[in-house]
């Protein structure tokens, strides 16, 4: 599969016509950051967690989203109650299991969510999509400790046990899906350094997810849209703070010959 910065653009140009709304169950730490890119890339979020409402705001979004950063057990049955509507309705799903790794609770709470509904892509760094199949390994907190290609095979794995794309982001991303690999290597290192890009990259495969069908292609859009942003920002930013910024605006302003210019995909 080739992809090209036509195919990308052209779901921004989608996302940016139809605006579709994503829905986040997401954490404490991210919502303000999540919301506010969705909004530059043309989506419209609504960040809903309590579990007396999810399940009727899933039936309507054009995505869901589930990030378990701040989970509570209130929070998690709400995870599971919009999980179960939006695979009901034929809404794709994106699950970012952050921190999996980290305590028992964590890890199990993602491994159910992702046994009980039909993700369309899971989303994590290196160390938390190896946790999800290695009950031997510890992430130190949200920080992945392995490099992306290392956590291949346990994308693998996980893809063809969910049925579902698998992207292990880092210096390079990687999507699986089935016997297809795309490897996005745009970005930059000081990305890592701003809290919750990370959620933000699975906040944007929801919104490529609501305009694309495939979820490897959908998930591979968001990543390198991402990365391209993320090299527009780091330009003109002297530090995180900064970059936080005018990745913001990086997003809003993106037009093709960014794409064309920066594009660094494989597969």
């Amino acid at each position: 599969m080739k992809l090209s910065a036509s195919d990308i653009y052209q779901s921004v140009e989608e996302i940016r016509a139809k605006s579709p709304l994503i829905h986040n169950i997401t954490n404490y730490v991210v919502m303000n950051n999540t919301a506010n890119a969705l909004l530059a890339i043309g989506a419209s979020p609504v960040m809903i967690h309590a579990e007396e409402e999810v399940e009727d705001m899933a039936a309507i979004a054009s995505a869901l989203v589930i990030n378990i950063g701040t989970i509570s057990p209130s929070w998690v049955r709400g995870m599971f109650k919009a999980s179960a509507k939006a695979v009901s309705k034929g809404v794709p799903v994106v699950i970012d299991p952050v921190g999996a790794g980290a305590t028992p609770y964590r890890t199990g709470t993602v491994r159910d969510l992702i046994r009980a509904g039909r993700p369309t892509i899971i989303r994590g760094n290196a160390s938390e999509i190896l946790a999800l199949t290695d009950d031997r390994l510890k992430t130190k907190g949200v920080d992945s400790t392995a490099a992306s290609d290392e956590a291949l095979h346990a994308a693998q794995s996980i893809a063809d046990a969910s049925q579902c794309a698998v992207c292990v982001s880092g210096a390079v991303d990687y999507i699986v899906e089935g016997k297809r690999l795309v490897k996005v290597a745009n970005g930059h290192p000081m990305m890592p350094k701003v809290t919750g890009l990370g959620c933000t990259a699975s906040a944007l495969c929801g919104a490529f997810a609501a305009v694309d069908q495939d979820p490897l292609t959908a998930a591979a859009k968001a990543m390198a849209v991402m990365g391209i942003a993320g090299e527009i920002a780091a330009e003109q930013s002297s530090g995180p703070g900064s970059l936080q910024m005018h990745f913001i605006d990086a997003l809003y302003r993106l037009a093709k010959e960014d794409i064309e210019r920066r594009l660094k995909v494989e597969g």
